[in-house]
């Protein structure tokens, strides 16, 4: 099912009819999807969502940029302190025949460990990761609506969405299918149950506070639930039941 896009990325395009366009609204098969956004390196992030094409805006500092480079740094702050585990910021995610995102960022557990993805021979990732995280400008994104259902539909185990608009986080647990909201704690933090530990101060994520988020999230990782879970990654593949 994967695409060779490091193919398409040197596909020769010297003439006008060599790049055929892509906009935001086109109506692609993931094949020329794919053909066609190796075609523009002038475009910095596309995604097919259900077969309908999203160009990405240019992205604002307080609204995209700051909250994103802390919740990337969020995640591989867990990374660290939890081997086992695999991350990733703005990959290429191959979901199924019209499916093709490009998450802000990510966790997967590899399949030996109850994930269902798998990292391609050209690089890609296929199939849905574990956790994938988006910020929204507002709660009207496609973030939370045409992906939010494709996410749930292909089995997506965790979705994180931070609107900065709004400056509100919801993260929700697959659940039958459906997509259910993970409460907050008594301490404000939300916390994964995917990811034992991961937890999430929303407050010091709107407030810029690198410090107060990375607090949170080592109160998590001192967590008993956090030591279980590292110690079930550890078990060689062979042995685990």
């Amino acid at each position: 099912m994967s695409v060779d896009l490091e193919t398409a990325t040197h596909t020769p395009a010297s003439t006008p009819a060599a790049r055929p366009p892509l906009h935001s609204g086109d109506r692609l098969t993931r094949a020329e999807f794919a053909r066609r956004y190796g075609l523009h390196p002038d475009i910095k992030k596309a995604e097919l969502i259900d077969g309908v094409v999203y160009v990405a805006s240019p992205v604002r500092h307080r609204q995209h940029g700051k909250p994103h480079s802390l919740l990337v740094g969020w995640i591989i702050a867990y990374a660290a302190a939890t081997p086992g585990i695999d991350f990733s910021d703005n990959a290429t995610v191959v979901l199924d025949f019209e499916n093709e995102h490009q998450p802000d960022a990510l966790l997967r557990l590899e399949p030996h460990h109850g994930g269902r993805s798998r990292v391609t021979g050209d690089d890609y990732i296929e199939g849905p990761p574990d956790l994938i995280v988006e910020i929204a400008a507002s709660s009207a994104a496609y973030d939370l609506h045409d992906k939010k259902r494709v996410y749930a539909r292909v089995g997506v185990r965790e979705y994180l969405v931070a609107q900065a608009y709004e400056q509100r986080v919801d993260w929700w647990e697959l659940h039958e299918g459906v997509f259910t909201p993970l409460p907050p704690e008594a301490d404000g933090t939300l916390r994964s149950r995917v990811f034992p530990g991961l937890w999430l101060d929303p407050a010091a994520l709107w407030a810029g506070d690198a410090a107060a988020l990375l607090a949170a999230l080592q109160r998590g990782l001192a967590d008993p639930t956090h030591a279980a879970f590292v110690e079930r990654l550890r078990v060689p593949p062979g042995e685990q039941r």
